[in-house]
């Protein structure tokens, strides 16, 4: 009960410390992305170090970054597709789940397994 405790409020901590910094920030957009992944993947990675050691935490630091080159490229082709092929926008992102799920599956079994 107390390991769930500490990973509230140290969780909440950082996620707030990363929406203030957003919200100092110029444009205003910047709020939403520093408010979101950033914060909860520094939370979840403290609270890996200090729960679970170092070593374990690198683990999940290596598949964060996997996981955030998956997310770019899903990003990017669903944004070309939006942007320059005037898609609508759910079948736009759900063809390009195929990709993120393609790059995810090779960076894990080339890379991360």
């Amino acid at each position: 009960m107390a390991q769930l405790i500490f990973r509230f409020i140290a969780g909440g901590l950082i996620v707030s410390l990363f929406a203030a910094l957003g919200d100092v920030l110029k444009p205003k957009s910047f709020a939403g992305l520093f408010g979101a992944a950033p914060s909860v993947g520094l939370a979840t990675l403290t609270l890996a170090v200090i729960m679970d050691g170092k070593t374990y935490a690198s683990i999940e630091a290596r598949s964060m970054t996997a996981a955030a080159l998956a997310f770019l490229a899903y990003a990017c082709i669903t944004c070309r597709l939006l942007m320059r092929f005037h898609w609508p926008a759910l079948p736009a992102t759900v063809a390009t789940l195929a990709v993120w799920l393609s790059i995810s599956l090779g960076l894990w079994i080339g890379i991360l397994r």
